[in-house]
């Protein structure tokens, strides 16, 4: 896959005076049923989340408060992405090298993954992933 494969998904918003609302459901809004969901909140200003690939699993990056940005590498490009709406999410595929940088104060990011946590499907260390990257060429 590529960083040509992230994107951004606009979800539902239903607009009220008293306040607006948002869903999101798996395989309709997001290209895969959705196993896992996990958020990060209070990371310390200067702080880099994420740091590492999947194998396969898929995910869907959302902005619940604050800010933050995406950067993603294929191992032959990067691409940046700003996240700072909650009816926003950005899409990964897998093979996607991902690190959540620039964390505004009270940022919480809220994380629609494909798979359980599994800890075979990561790669951890750059240089490997890279490596597993190049091999298999550009999808």
């Amino acid at each position: 896959m590529s960083v040509h494969d992230s994107r951004i998904i606009e979800f539902p918003r239903i607009s009220d005076p008293r306040g607006n609302l948002t869903f999101v459901e798996g395989g309709v809004h997001v290209p895969f049923a959705i196993e896992r969901v996990y958020y990060l909140y209070d990371v310390p200003g200067g702080e880099t989340r994420g740091g590492h690939a999947h194998r396969e699993l898929e995910q869907v990056i959302i902005a619940m408060s604050g800010s933050f940005d995406v950067v993603l590498d294929d191992g032959f490009e990067k691409k940046t992405y700003s996240l700072n709406r909650s009816y926003y999410g950005l899409f990964l595929p897998r093979m996607v090298w991902r690190e959540l940088v620039n964390f505004s104060s009270g940022a919480v990011c809220t994380v629609l993954a494909s798979m359980r946590f599994s800890e075979s499907d990561y790669f951890r260390s750059y240089d490997e992933f890279v490596a597993a990257a190049r091999s298999r060429g550009r999808t």
